[in-house]
């Protein structure tokens, strides 16, 4: 895999460098030969309420590419954070293409369906209770055709489901209604 990282407006710190360094080598250990290239982009920003720092991901894959941007008060929590939702996009794409492998033409698939059982919109995050009434994390990133604001707690949702480093979480959620 091809790494390239920039710096915009901070000069790149080592500590960083060896974090990012680390990521890669778990994105080749569990993504072998599926990440072609990556490059880390990590800008200080001047927009205070957002935090002082933009961290972007950009991954190229065979037949797409995936953009992550996170804003944060520390580099090293906005890398971390960045990394996580990468390593959750990667996984759907990988999923979605053994899907349509199996069975094509087919409509999205439906793994469950729920209600919004919490909101944290400025965490950018929430639980849903699913059917079996378990609770499941999903992030903003995995809203599909809706908003954080969109949503209301006790609004019904439909969601694809996989296993997360804490449990059951969302891949993707979309509005039941």
């Amino acid at each position: 895999m091809e790494l390239k990282i920039e710096a915009r407006n901070v000069e790149l710190r080592k500590g960083w460098q060896v974090r990012i360094q680390e990521e890669k080598e778990k994105l080749v250990r569990h993504y072998p030969n599926f990440v072609l290239h990556l490059r880390v982009s990590i800008e200080a920003t001047t927009h205070h309420k957002e935090g002082g720092f933009e961290i972007k991901l950009v991954a190229t894959v065979p037949n797409d590419t995936v953009v992550v941007t996170r804003k944060g008060e520390t580099v090293r929590l906005a890398l971390i954070e960045s990394f996580n939702v990468l390593t959750l996009q990667l996984k759907e794409i990988q999923r979605k293409k053994r899907k349509s492998k199996k069975s094509p033409g087919n409509a999205a698939p439906v793994d469950g369906v729920g209600v919004i059982r919490k909101l944290s919109p400025f965490e950018s995050y929430g639980f849903i209770t699913s059917a079996d009434e378990r609770d499941i994390y999903f992030h903003e990133n995995a809203l599909k055709n809706v908003t954080m604001d969109d949503l209301s707690e006790g609004d019904s949702v439909v969601f694809g489901e996989s296993s997360g480093d804490k449990g059951p979480q969302a891949t993707w959620v979309r509005s039941a209604g």
